[in-house]
């Protein structure tokens, strides 16, 4: 087989288009396919047979040709339509206004979905710009083709993407684990706009919405959704984070005391407190024991953080509304203000506390998605806009479908 047909075959290439030649650029290590339009023109947007207008020369990145970067150069011609004017024929290898072919950038897609962009560049030696718009693309195709549908089951965060109070807000679907909307801003309308999107009929069906204690989500759903105040569920995760930061003032607090006495007891320890019990080590657990049985403040509150997270196993409501309430009778006894202050919060919003038990509202999937924004974040080494921070949210874990036309894993 003839290197032409070789590659035309490879690269799919038929009529109207035909391999004209195929050059090996040693000292670049490349591997270039010419590519001849050879049959009538039509309009790319009306399909009609019409005149050629002229035709330029364009190149696009393909899958390497073993160890030889290969590069794809065509003549392209534009259809000169009555209807529609000037038009680039489309070229079935590509799509419109990429520099790289389908197959490419599917293979760039795949890497995307196990590295940074700064680590896929390195390996596929593009620039960030290059594999940062090959991001956006995919992004953009999955988002048109998708036909969204408004969950039953619903999952509201605001996530940061900087120091700067800069936030945006995460809407996913806690069955599938998708997420479905994300929008900049944390306030009221950002949420309203979400559930505008749908009709009532469709809002009225939604069994549960977790989210953060945080009024104008809140404040949006009472507004939208019929019969909220028996869906609205302030999950496990939620809590244990708000009352994670309570623990964690306490410490602060307490370890600038004791270090102006000489006790060093609490230097770095603000992630033993912060991290769940069932992932401590025997070891790690047995050498905990010291702090978490001493008489610091921060202990005790850690003790009265664990005491709530053993609050979510009831199956009826009277009963996990009495236990609830003791356990903000107990903290609000108690001096340590920062721990009151999350105890006035939950007594304040109980009813989701207690939809959230009952339900049994899991806060598995709200983890998971935490952990991969954590991800995003960290391997972005920070985001220079919201744009492409929500992107990157879209990608890792939207659901879409990504793949150029024509290109499948």
């Amino acid at each position: 087989m003839r290197d032409r047909d070789l590659y035309a075959k490879l690269l799919g290439i038929q009529a109207p288009w035909a391999v004209r030649d195929v050059q090996l650029v040693d000292e670049e290590k490349q591997v270039e396919v010419f590519i001849d339009h050879t049959g009538p023109v039509t309009c790319p947007e009306c399909g009609q047979e019409t005149s050629r207008y002229d035709a330029r020369e364009r190149r696009w990145r393909h899958l390497d040709t073993m160890q030889y970067r290969t590069i794809l150069v065509a003549q392209v011609p534009r259809a000169k339509c009555e209807k529609h004017g000037v038009k680039q024929v489309h070229v079935p290898w590509s799509e419109p206004g990429s520099r790289f072919t389908a197959f490419f950038e599917a293979l760039v897609i795949d890497w995307l979905q196990e590295a940074s962009i700064l680590a896929v560049q390195r390996r596929v030696g593009l620039s960030w710009d290059e594999v940062d718009g090959i991001m956006q693309r995919a992004v953009r195709r999955g988002l048109q083709r998708r036909q969204l549908t408004l969950p039953t089951q619903l999952g509201v965060d605001e996530k940061s993407f900087q120091k700067h109070h800069e936030y945006v807000t995460v809407v996913s679907d806690h069955q599938s684990g998708d997420v479905v909307h994300v929008a900049d801003g944390r306030g009221k309308e950002v949420l309203r706009e979400f559930y505008g999107k749908f009709p009532e009929e469709s809002r009225a069906a939604i069994d549960t919405i977790s989210m953060d204690m945080w009024g104008p989500y809140i404040e949006a759903t009472m507004a939208l959704v019929p019969g909220a105040v028996d869906k609205i569920a302030f999950d496990k995760f939620h809590v244990a984070k708000h009352l994670g930061d309570a623990v964690d003032r306490v410490r602060r607090g307490e370890n600038k005391e004791l270090w102006a006495q000489g006790d060093k007891r609490l230097k770095g320890t603000k992630y033993t407190w912060l991290k769940n019990p069932e992932n401590f080590t025997a070891e790690k657990w047995t050498g905990f024991a010291s702090l978490r049985e001493s008489k610091l403040k921060t202990a005790k509150a850690w003790a009265m953080k664990e005491t709530a997270m053993g609050l979510w196993d009831f199956d009826s409501h009277a009963r996990a509304r009495s236990e609830w309430t003791k356990w903000c009778r107990w903290v609000l006894r108690c001096r340590i203000e920062p721990m009151k202050e999350k105890a006035r919060m939950v007594r304040e919003h109980l009813h989701g506390i207690l939809n959230a038990v009952v339900a049994g509202a899991s806060n598995a999937r709200a983890e998971g998605l935490n952990s991969v924004i954590q991800w995003i974040k960290y391997t972005a080494r920070g985001f220079r806009s919201r744009e492409r921070f929500r992107n990157a949210i879209y990608f890792h874990l939207g659901g879409l479908d990504l793949y150029p036309a024509g290109a499948t894993r």
